[in-house]
């Protein structure tokens, strides 16, 4: 094994034996790897405070490219410290660790990683968490092979007179090709496409309607139960929160 350094982010953490962790971290030098982080629950140890999910910087490992390579120590860039005390936040940063996890195990390409980067950052400033899952949502579709159509017409190809999105008709239907799919806002039909294109780094607000959110976000989740066969807990959990709150 050698000595190397690699930006990454960690996605998931697994206690092992009494004093260890495993962690899974997705790296832009070698996509996803798994890193023993020895006796890092120890109280006294180095380890402990950047041995978890959601600590993003350099890690310094001994690399091995088959099976776990060894956690030597972290240079942290950031802990999104503010996401962490914050029940809202924190669900919403989970479920993302959690899909691109899933993600990168069908497709590792370098740019999953900055997109998971822009998106964590943009919700450790303060923009709302449900809009930013949904714009990466939107994009890791891409990398999925599944992602919808949103320029034109799934049937005739038209780019005109759209008239609603549709998660069982695969994206945007317009008025000669509509029969009786459920109807959505304009502003929904233009929002979605905007969250496809947009830069997340140049975010500097997100001002949506709760009408035009619950509907991107029910095609979103219609549309990732229907094509991408991913499942995971955490989504569930941020259900359950929605229904306490509405």
């Amino acid at each position: 094994m050698k000595i190397e350094s690699v930006e990454g982010i960690v996605l998931s953490e697994t206690n092992y034996s009494e004093s260890s962790k495993i962690l899974n971290v997705l790296t832009k030098e070698h996509g996803l790897i798994g890193l023993m982080s020895k006796g890092c629950r120890n109280m006294k140890s180095k380890l402990r405070g950047v041995s978890r999910k959601l600590i993003y910087g350099t890690f310094h490992i001994y690399y091995k490219e088959k099976g776990l390579s060894t956690l030597i120590g972290v240079d942290v860039k950031n802990s999104f410290s503010k996401t962490l005390m914050d029940l809202e936040k924190i669900s919403y940063a989970s479920y993302l660790l959690d899909l691109t996890n899933q993600v990168v195990k069908q497709n590792d390409s370098k740019e999953i990683l900055e997109l998971l980067k822009e998106t964590l950052e943009k919700i450790e400033e303060g923009l709302n968490p449900v809009n930013l899952t949904n714009i990466l949502e939107l994009k890791l579709l891409n990398f999925l092979g599944v992602a919808p159509s949103i320029d034109s017409c799934t049937h005739c190809g038209s780019e005109k007179q759209i008239v609603t999105l549709s998660s069982d008709k695969g994206g945007y239907i317009c008025k000669n090709c509509y029969q009786d799919e459920p109807l959505v806002s304009e502003k929904t039909i233009k929002m979605i496409r905007m969250y496809y294109y947009v830069d997340i780094k140049n975010i500097t607000k997100l001002d949506v309607s709760k009408e035009v959110t619950r509907e991107i976000n029910q095609f979103l989740d219609d549309y990732y139960d229907r094509y991408t066969g991913l499942y995971m807990k955490s989504k569930d959990f941020i259900k359950q929160i929605n229904r306490l709150q509405n």
